[in-house]
Protein backbone atom coordinates (compact mmCIF):
# COMPACT_ATOMS: atom_id res chain seq x y z
CA UNK A 1 0.00 0.00 0.00
CA UNK A 2 1.19 3.49 -0.86
CA UNK A 3 2.48 5.53 2.11
CA UNK A 4 0.39 8.65 1.36
CA UNK A 5 -2.81 6.78 0.52
CA UNK A 6 -5.51 5.30 2.71
CA UNK A 7 -6.59 1.69 2.60
CA UNK A 8 -9.92 2.69 1.01
CA UNK A 9 -8.46 3.66 -2.32
CA UNK A 10 -7.06 6.82 -3.81
CA UNK A 11 -8.03 9.35 -1.13
CA UNK A 12 -4.98 11.13 0.30
CA UNK A 13 -4.37 11.20 4.01
CA UNK A 14 -3.38 14.37 5.82
CA UNK A 15 -1.81 13.90 9.25
CA UNK A 16 -4.03 11.00 10.21
CA UNK A 17 -7.24 12.74 9.13
CA UNK A 18 -8.72 11.48 5.91
CA UNK A 19 -9.78 14.22 3.50
CA UNK A 20 -11.66 11.84 1.24
CA UNK A 21 -14.16 14.11 -0.39
CA UNK A 22 -14.86 17.59 -1.60
CA UNK A 23 -17.50 17.83 1.13
CA UNK A 24 -14.85 17.39 3.82
CA UNK A 25 -12.67 20.04 2.23
CA UNK A 26 -15.63 22.42 2.02
CA UNK A 27 -16.44 21.76 5.67
CA UNK A 28 -12.86 22.65 6.58
CA UNK A 29 -13.18 25.88 4.58
CA UNK A 30 -16.50 26.75 6.25
CA UNK A 31 -14.98 26.20 9.67
CA UNK A 32 -12.06 28.47 8.84
CA UNK A 33 -14.44 31.16 7.58
CA UNK A 34 -16.52 30.80 10.77
CA UNK A 35 -13.42 31.78 12.74
CA UNK A 36 -13.05 34.88 10.57
CA UNK A 37 -16.70 35.82 11.13
CA UNK A 38 -16.30 35.36 14.87
CA UNK A 39 -13.20 37.57 14.82
CA UNK A 40 -15.14 40.29 13.00
CA UNK A 41 -17.95 39.95 15.54
CA UNK A 42 -15.49 40.46 18.40
CA UNK A 43 -14.19 43.59 16.64
CA UNK A 44 -17.75 44.91 16.20
CA UNK A 45 -18.38 44.43 19.91
CA UNK A 46 -15.26 46.44 20.72
CA UNK A 47 -16.37 49.15 18.27
CA UNK A 48 -19.72 49.43 20.09
CA UNK A 49 -17.92 49.83 23.41
CA UNK A 50 -15.58 52.33 21.78
CA UNK A 51 -18.51 54.48 20.57
CA UNK A 52 -20.18 54.40 23.98
CA UNK A 53 -16.91 55.26 25.73
CA UNK A 54 -16.27 58.11 23.33
CA UNK A 55 -19.71 59.53 24.08
CA UNK A 56 -19.22 59.26 27.85
CA UNK A 57 -15.75 60.80 27.76
CA UNK A 58 -16.84 63.56 25.40
CA UNK A 59 -19.98 64.45 27.34
CA UNK A 60 -18.13 64.35 30.66
CA UNK A 61 -15.45 66.71 29.48
CA UNK A 62 -17.94 69.00 27.70
CA UNK A 63 -20.23 69.27 30.74
CA UNK A 64 -17.30 70.16 32.95
CA UNK A 65 -15.89 72.72 30.51
CA UNK A 66 -19.29 74.32 29.76
CA UNK A 67 -20.25 74.86 33.40
CA UNK A 68 -16.75 75.91 34.37
CA UNK A 69 -16.69 78.60 31.66
CA UNK A 70 -20.30 79.62 32.40
CA UNK A 71 -19.45 80.04 36.08
CA UNK A 72 -16.48 82.23 35.18
CA UNK A 73 -18.63 84.46 32.95
CA UNK A 74 -21.37 85.08 35.50
CA UNK A 75 -19.04 85.27 38.48
CA UNK A 76 -20.14 82.19 40.44
CA UNK A 77 -17.38 79.84 39.36
CA UNK A 78 -16.99 78.01 42.67
CA UNK A 79 -20.72 77.33 43.09
CA UNK A 80 -21.09 75.82 39.62
CA UNK A 81 -17.64 74.31 39.12
CA UNK A 82 -17.62 71.69 41.90
CA UNK A 83 -20.80 69.78 40.91
CA UNK A 84 -19.92 70.07 37.19
CA UNK A 85 -16.39 68.85 37.91
CA UNK A 86 -17.64 65.85 39.89
CA UNK A 87 -20.24 64.92 37.27
CA UNK A 88 -17.77 65.41 34.41
CA UNK A 89 -15.11 63.30 36.09
CA UNK A 90 -17.68 60.60 36.80
CA UNK A 91 -18.73 60.39 33.15
CA UNK A 92 -15.14 60.38 31.91
CA UNK A 93 -14.16 57.69 34.40
CA UNK A 94 -17.17 55.59 33.37
CA UNK A 95 -16.04 55.92 29.75
CA UNK A 96 -12.48 54.92 30.63
CA UNK A 97 -13.72 51.97 32.73
CA UNK A 98 -16.01 50.77 29.93
CA UNK A 99 -13.20 51.01 27.41
CA UNK A 100 -10.83 49.14 29.71
CA UNK A 101 -13.42 46.37 30.17
CA UNK A 102 -14.01 46.27 26.41
CA UNK A 103 -10.30 45.95 25.64
CA UNK A 104 -9.92 43.21 28.25
CA UNK A 105 -12.94 41.33 26.86
CA UNK A 106 -11.58 41.69 23.31
CA UNK A 107 -8.18 40.37 24.36
CA UNK A 108 -9.74 37.38 26.15
CA UNK A 109 -11.98 36.48 23.21
CA UNK A 110 -9.16 36.74 20.65
CA UNK A 111 -6.91 34.65 22.89
CA UNK A 112 -9.58 31.92 23.13
CA UNK A 113 -10.26 32.09 19.40
CA UNK A 114 -6.57 31.73 18.57
CA UNK A 115 -6.19 28.77 20.93
CA UNK A 116 -9.22 27.02 19.43
CA UNK A 117 -8.07 27.65 15.86
CA UNK A 118 -4.53 26.44 16.65
CA UNK A 119 -5.92 23.28 18.25
CA UNK A 120 -8.13 22.52 15.25
CA UNK A 121 -5.25 23.20 12.88
CA UNK A 122 -2.92 20.95 14.88
CA UNK A 123 -5.50 18.15 14.61
CA UNK A 124 -5.79 18.82 10.84
CA UNK A 125 -9.47 19.60 11.14
CA UNK A 126 -8.91 22.88 9.37
CA UNK A 127 -6.23 23.35 6.75
CA UNK A 128 -5.99 27.10 6.69
CA UNK A 129 -3.89 28.53 9.46
CA UNK A 130 -3.80 32.29 9.56
CA UNK A 131 -2.53 34.56 12.26
CA UNK A 132 -4.75 37.37 13.47
CA UNK A 133 -3.16 40.76 13.09
CA UNK A 134 -3.73 43.58 15.53
CA UNK A 135 -7.03 45.20 14.70
CA UNK A 136 -7.10 48.95 13.95
CA UNK A 137 -10.06 49.07 16.34
CA UNK A 138 -7.76 48.03 19.19
CA UNK A 139 -5.27 50.77 18.28
CA UNK A 140 -8.02 53.41 18.28
CA UNK A 141 -9.41 52.06 21.55
CA UNK A 142 -6.01 52.31 23.25
CA UNK A 143 -5.56 55.87 21.96
CA UNK A 144 -9.02 56.84 23.24
CA UNK A 145 -8.18 55.26 26.58
CA UNK A 146 -5.09 57.45 26.82
CA UNK A 147 -7.09 60.53 25.81
CA UNK A 148 -9.69 59.69 28.47
CA UNK A 149 -7.02 59.41 31.14
CA UNK A 150 -5.55 62.74 30.04
CA UNK A 151 -9.04 64.27 30.22
CA UNK A 152 -9.44 63.05 33.81
CA UNK A 153 -6.07 64.52 34.72
CA UNK A 154 -6.94 67.77 32.96
CA UNK A 155 -10.23 68.09 34.81
CA UNK A 156 -8.71 67.26 38.17
CA UNK A 157 -5.56 69.36 37.87
CA UNK A 158 -6.78 71.99 35.38
CA UNK A 159 -3.53 71.32 33.56
CA UNK A 160 -2.34 69.47 30.50
CA UNK A 161 -3.82 69.57 27.02
CA UNK A 162 -7.41 69.34 28.30
CA UNK A 163 -7.16 71.74 31.23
Amino acid sequence: MDEGRSDTGNQPKSGGILFDSAATELASDRTAMAFDRTRMSVDRTLMAMLRTSLALIGFGFTIFKFFHDLGKQIGIENAVAAPAKNFGITLVLLGVALLTAGLFNHWQMIKQLRARRDMLHAENLIRHHSHYQTSPTVVVAVLLLLAGLLAVLGIMARAGPFG
